[in-house]
């Protein structure tokens, strides 16, 4: 008890980076994922094939298998050192959100794209009748439709991604459990600082969650 009363304010402190971590991939991943879900819906099949290998592979793959890849393989090419963007990539932060950004967005896109494929091609043309273009279109109907229609299964994505934050640690960055390991390191009492650390996740996870549902209940999810 006594580990777990003062290990506390040092995962509390570092719970910063974590939620850090969590909000900046998630903005990111946003931008990312609203990219690729328009290039999936498009016509141009080239643009579609893009779109759609891009999801696959992140999706397919290990988050921590692309954490190592941009973080240790990128580092091993001689022309990524020499350039200006070796400012970037040579630091585990930026490789950290560049990972969890590429990741999240890939799962963003499919739940967006599936959202799109849920407006009713009616609501479109009657939209068009109207006399609006392409552009209101898309920001005046389209996309509150898949605001409501993905976020209760972005809401999960966003639970995932504080988790997926953890992996963090294996690039020396001291998130909450990077700081949990180096506790433990030094006390051999693992079971209390992670019931701590736990504990910590549990609390972020259930305002993701309530905050989630609250927004629902804004946008009357349920009519």
């Amino acid at each position: 008890m006594d580990l777990m009363i003062e290990s506390f304010p040092r995962l509390l402190d570092a719970t910063i980076l974590t939620i850090e971590l969590t909000l900046l991939s998630l903005f990111f991943g946003v931008f990312v994922g609203v990219f690729f879900a328009v290039l999936r819906t498009s016509n141009i099949k080239i643009l579609c094939f893009i779109s759609y290998y891009y999801s696959y592979i992140f999706r397919g793959t290990p988050l921590l298998v692309q954490i190592f890849i941009i973080y240790f393989g990128l580092g091993q090419v001689e022309w990524l050192r020499e350039s200006f963007l070796w400012i970037i990539f040579k630091e585990p932060y930026s490789c950290a959100i560049i990972a969890f950004t590429l990741n999240t967005g890939a799962y963003t896109s499919e739940i967006l794209r599936s959202a799109f494929e849920t407006i009713q091609k009616g609501v479109l043309e009657a939209a068009y009748g109207l006399g609006l273009n392409k552009i209101h279109v898309f920001f005046k109907i389209k996309l509150p439709i898949v605001i409501k229609q993905s976020l209760p299964a972005y809401g999960n994505e966003m639970i995932l991604m504080l988790k997926g934050t953890s992996l963090a640690s294996t690039v020396t960055l001291l998130d909450l459990t990077g700081v949990a390991k180096h506790i433990i390191s030094t006390t051999f009492r693992p079971v209390e600082v992670f019931i701590v650390a736990g504990s910590i996740y549990l609390l972020m996870t259930f305002i993701i969650h309530n905050f989630v549902k609250i927004l629902e209940k804004k946008l009357d999810y349920s009519k």
